[in-house]
């Protein structure tokens, strides 16, 4: 009876570290910009806040609006901005990371029905600790330059 305790009271902790370390990483500000006419790629930008102890990164990132996602960045060499993909975005303990135009973002290829600004998309970021989160986010125009 002690040892079935012992095991209902650990599974039992084990399962709220895991759920309090899921909610320690939170995402504000995110957006998926519609593609512009004629195109099949778009972006995605948002604040990745990790208010965990322990860094962690953002691995991979999955959205059934899409064929394809990856992570990006841009990066200026010898004048000329460039964009690569990544193989995973760092966030160390306590801190945050912002995806933005012309830095770290999202790319998504191919949507898979059409996209109209003021709906949204579920996308699902997955990261080193194991957990995911999915988040519906809003569809944006492009801005006009």
């Amino acid at each position: 009876m002690r040892r079935l305790f012992r095991f209902v009271a650990g599974a039992i902790f084990s399962l709220s570290a895991v759920a309090a370390i899921a909610s320690e990483l939170t995402v504000t500000d995110g957006q998926v910009r519609v593609p512009m006419p004629g195109r099949t790629v778009t972006a995605a930008y948002f604040t990745l806040q990790n208010d965990t102890a322990a860094a962690v990164s953002l691995l991979a990132v999955q959205s059934s609006a899409f064929e394809k996602a990856e992570l990006h960045q841009h990066t200026h060499q010898d004048g000329v901005m460039r964009m690569e993909q990544v193989a995973q975005i760092d966030i160390a303990a306590n801190s945050s990371v912002t995806l933005q135009p012309g830095g770290l973002h999202l790319m998504l290829f191919n949507p898979v029905q059409p996209l109209l600004a003021g709906e949204s998309v579920t996308v699902t970021l997955s990261f080193s600790n194991g957990e995911q989160l999915s988040l519906s986010m809003p569809l944006t125009e492009m801005p006009r330059r």
